[in-house]
């Protein structure tokens, strides 16, 4: 004789939902939680850490360096081959960059961790949504089975 099986009852939407926290917008809460100054930090990070910077600061130096070589004595303000003040002046950029740069460099990579982390809870929900639904299609490949033999009998 056979044992009455109970049937399959899959979990329904709200009770997969009730398991997991609820999606969210990691960048959103990440430039919600930076302070002004941190804004600002991140602001100079993605403008200087770009070849457009790099560039404007190469041509700026080739222009301080021609100038001073090439231009008439009157008009030369750091004269060859003391370049005393462009030396102190770019230097004094990268002294103040330097520090706001790694500042920001830290902000963008607690924010890359946050976002990973979202990813995983995405994930993991992802996961467990699909298990639920191989579950449900094999408790109907099991039914259309039983539904089949007793077709099978009847004949």
């Amino acid at each position: 004789m056979e044992t009455p099986q109970v049937p399959y009852t899959p979990p329904t939407l709200e009770e997969i939902k009730k398991r997991h926290k609820a999606v969210r917008n990691i960048n959103i809460e990440h430039r919600e939680k930076l302070s002004r100054l941190e804004k600002w930090a991140v602001w100079i990070t993605e403008k200087v850490g770009t070849m457009g910077f790099f560039l404007i600061i190469f041509a700026w130096t080739i222009l301080w360096l021609a100038w001073n070589m090439v231009a008439p004595v009157s008009f030369r303000f750091d004269p060859y081959p003391a370049f005393v003040l462009w030396l102190f002046i770019s230097n004094m950029i990268q002294i103040f960059l330097m520090p706001l740069i790694m500042v920001g460099q830290n902000l963008q990579g607690r924010h890359s961790e946050a976002r990973a982390e979202a990813d995983f809870d995405v994930n993991t929900k992802a996961e467990e949504e699909i298990e639920t639904i191989l579950e449900h299609l094999e408790n109907q490949n099991a039914l259309i089975l039983k539904i089949l033999n007793r077709l099978d009998t009847d004949k």
